[in-house]
């Protein structure tokens, strides 16, 4: 396993979907510290500007950069923005993501596309375009933002299910192929945490919600952002390939 030679504030780390919920508190956290952070959007632009300002605040140098993530040639120009920039990624935080509620019956084709696209292809190209720099130093942390419904399946949820089970597949996989060159893959699966994902649920859905989880109520992101962060530590190098599930109890 390569030995990290980089001080806190050489170190940079790539979140994509950070504009809010899980992804701006994950660059927050970071910022916390004093890493370099680059803060990827997709079309929230003030939002991502709201994230940046309050990352710099905490003294990290921040770089907001949009590109689709479903689109290869997008990743190339993120990536030659970010080589310029000097800031290539050692940390990549693979948060983007959409959710699709609703029976698979009615699920169309173009539906399912865009979503196993952004969840998943999107993973794909950015750990494809990103790793060889890791390989280079023999050093990186790839961190998949999945979810509890990738371990355990959800009715009327079976197109995220089945994305986020991916993400998890992928993880394993991948940890095995990059191992060797001292670079870790981990996914965080968390269970309801309250972010705009919830938003289709009513009042009383949310209640139920609590009700059957053992900790009686939603997680906060910063409480996400906090294992992802514990991953991306040196020395939490001997974590490899595992899918970590903060979820109050609710799936064991």
């Amino acid at each position: 396993m390569g030995e990290w030679n980089k001080s806190i504030g050489e170190t940079t780390v790539l979140i994509t979907g950070a504009s809010k919920g899980i992804g701006a508190a994950i660059a927050e956290r970071f910022a916390q510290v004093g890493m370099n952070v680059v803060i990827h959007y997709g079309k929230s632009h003030e939002e991502a500007n709201e994230v940046a300002r309050r990352c710099m605040s905490h003294g990290a140098n921040v770089l907001t950069i949009t590109a689709d993530l479903k689109d290869r040639e997008d990743i190339v120009r993120m990536y030659e923005k970010l080589q310029d920039h000097r800031m290539m990624p050692d940390i990549l935080v693979n948060n983007a993501g959409i959710s699709h509620y609703g029976l698979l019956s009615d699920v169309t084709e173009e539906i399912w596309d865009d979503v196993i696209s952004t969840n998943l292809k999107s993973i794909f190209l950015c750990a494809q375009a990103f790793m060889p720099h890791m390989i280079t130093q023999r050093w990186g942390r790839i961190i998949n933002i999945s979810s509890v419904w990738g371990i355990t399946g959800s009715s009327c949820e079976v197109l995220y299910s089945t994305s986020k089970g991916g993400v998890n597949a992928f993880t394993k996989a991948l940890a095995k192929e990059l191992a060797p060159s001292g670079i870790t893959v981990n996914a965080v699966a968390p269970g309801a945490v309250n972010t705009s994902m919830l938003s289709h649920l009513q009042a009383d859905e949310l209640r139920m919600l609590e009700d059957e989880i053992p900790a009686g109520r939603l997680a906060q992101p910063d409480e996400i952002s906090s294992l992802v962060y514990f991953l991306a530590l040196p020395e939490s190098g001997y974590i490899n390939g595992q899918v970590i599930s903060p979820n109050g109890g609710w799936v064991t």
